[in-house]
């Protein structure tokens, strides 16, 4: 059974920084896809950051480029979020998930297979 387990997560004060990880188990990273996707109540899961494990580029959002790295520890099979200068409008469920998508859809929900519960970041004014 695969799992995906977020970690990092908490309460920040704007400009602060955060990292989250992301542990699986049941699936080796190594020829997946690994993606960070964040997500408010009442709105739609939204897309940051997503990399192959094995080169291939690297993808974020628009606004958060320049401000987060997505990045792996090939060792502990893990994949983590680096997020600086946060700003109140990063507060959200931020999501980590694998599958195989192809590059038009490396950005996208429906390239991923496997999703973690998320781990919550709230960033204050």
């Amino acid at each position: 059974q695969v799992q995906l387990v977020e970690s990092g997560g908490g309460l920040v004060q704007a400009g602060g920084s955060l990292r989250l990880a992301c542990a699986a188990s049941g699936i080796t990273f190594g020829t997946y896809a690994v993606g960070w996707f964040r997500q408010v109540p009442g709105r739609e899961r939204e897309f940051v950051a997503a990399r192959r494990w094995s080169g291939g580029g690297e993808y974020y959002a628009d606004s958060v480029k320049g401000r987060f790295s997505i990045s792996r520890d090939t060792a502990v099979n893990q994949v983590y979020l680096q997020m600086n200068s946060l700003k109140p409008e990063d507060t959200a469920a931020y999501v980590c998930a694998a599958g195989l998508p192809i590059t038009s859809t490396m950005t996208t929900m429906r390239g991923y297979r496997h999703w973690g519960q998320g781990t919550q970041v709230t960033v204050s004014s």
